[in-house]
Parts: structure tokens; sequence; C-alpha cells
């Protein structure tokens, strides 16, 4: 992949949500490439253990569980066994994610609606505030969320999924500013258009050859991970095209 540096994580223990595909897959496989020891979660074992095969054949220290973000007892304990396995919690990346329908709010299903959100952005909260009871006494800690263009200017038939991701934007600016005394920086990621299944699902006529793959946007992630990143809070960043602020 070309993007991490060895060693670069040593010591740094991150949790990914959503990391048995896509975007999460690539960013704990980024993190582990470069020294980390990283948990992930995601809705399916069967996936999620391919994942956790893969990674553990490159050498990477990684282990997982399956959940639900969006269930709180779910999130209790995929924290609780990420501080079984490594003891702490230093990076956390809320990055699951449901689509949702490509539905107009007249016709948009309420139980969809609310699924979306109890995920994209509930689960976020969830995730944040149990990995906070670890972050706060360390008074250190790096929170990440993925979230979206259009979870910047409103564009039709996005419903909640946009919604969700102008939740996390805000979710983002009010975490930074609550924690910038304690030492924990949050910030927001837009990766832009991404070869995976859930930009397909949302345009199923796109060539995905045309667009950047997961690999190609975890350099802010490992920045952002990273001590390099530290006294930056409370941004949101274009993963396609960034380029580390010079020193």
């Amino acid at each position: 992949m070309g993007s991490e540096i060895p060693n670069k994580l040593a010591g740094t223990v991150a949790l990914v949500t959503g990391g048995s595909r896509g975007i999460g897959r690539a960013i704990a496989s980024a993190y582990a490439r470069a020294g980390a020891k990283v948990f992930i979660c995601g809705r399916r074992n069967d996936e999620l253990n391919r994942v956790l095969s893969d990674l553990r054949r490159i050498g990477g220290q990684v282990d997982g569980t399956a959940g639900d973000v969006g269930s709180s007892e779910d999130v209790k304990r995929i924290v609780r066994s990420t501080m079984d396995r490594y003891g702490t919690v230093h990076v956390l990346v809320n990055n699951a994610s449901l689509l949702g329908p490509r539905e107009s709010i007249a016709r948009y299903p309420r139980e969809a609606w609310e699924d979306v959100i109890r995920v994209n952005l509930t689960g976020a909260f969830l995730m944040t505030q149990e990995a906070l009871k670890t972050m706060l006494p360390q008074r250190h800690g790096s929170i990440i969320n993925v979230s979206s263009g259009v979870g910047r200017v409103g564009r039709p038939r996005w419903g909640a999924y946009a919604v969700s991701k102008f939740g996390l934007e805000g979710f983002t600016q009010i975490l930074a500013e609550e924690l910038k005394e304690v030492g924990i920086r949050a910030n927001a990621v837009n990766p832009g258009p991404t070869r995976t299944e859930m930009r397909a699902s949302a345009y199923p006529d796109e060539d995905p050859m045309t667009l950047s793959t997961p690999d190609d946007i975890v350099p802010v992630f490992l920045y952002l991970a990273s001590d390099d990143s530290i006294g930056v809070s409370g941004k949101s960043f274009d993963a396609q095209g960034w380029l580390k602020p010079a020193v």
C-alpha cells in the first residue's frame, strides 16, 4: 500500500468500527502495518474472521469481535473486549455506517430512517462515550469520525444518511470543544468518492475503476492517529488529495 510508515503507530491501540470491509478494513490494515495494535468490529462474523486472518498473515497485531454499534450492550462489549485484549484505547475510528434507501424525504420509510440514524450517529455517540471512559483518565486520545460530502452540503435523495453525517460533523465540533483542555482531539474525515460496496449501491451506474480505492485514502487517517496531529482538533478533512501540513 505504501502509505504507512513502519512503527509510526508503535505503542498505539486503535479501535476501528466497521472494520471488516471497505474503508474500515483499509484503515485497520494501514494501522497494523504502521505498528499499531488494532481491534475491529463488524456486523458479520464471517467477514470479520476473514479480515483478521488476512491481517495476521502480514504480521499485524489485530483482534476483533462482531457487534452492532447502535446497540449500547454491544458497544460496551466491544470496548470491554478491546480493553481486555490491549489494556487501553488511544484511537477510535467511528467508521461503521448504513446507507439506507436513496429516497425523497416525503417517501422515506420511518423504520429505515431510525435504523440509519441509530447506527451512523447514535452509534458514534455510544462508541465515543464508552471509549472516553479510558481516554479521559489517560488525558490522551484521538477520535476520528468518518463523515461524507453529503454531510456538508444537502443533496436530494440522501435522506437519513446525509442527516446522520451532518450530525456527525456537528458532533465532532462539540467533542473538540469539550475535550480541548484534556489532551483528546476529535476530527472528521470525508473520504470522497471511493471504490466501496456502499458507493456502488448509491451509484449503480458508476464505473468503480474511476474511483480511488480505500487504500488510497488512508494517509489522513494515519496522520490523525499519530502524534503528528497532536493539537489538531475540531477540523473536517478531505481524504482525497490530502497532503500532510508542513511543520
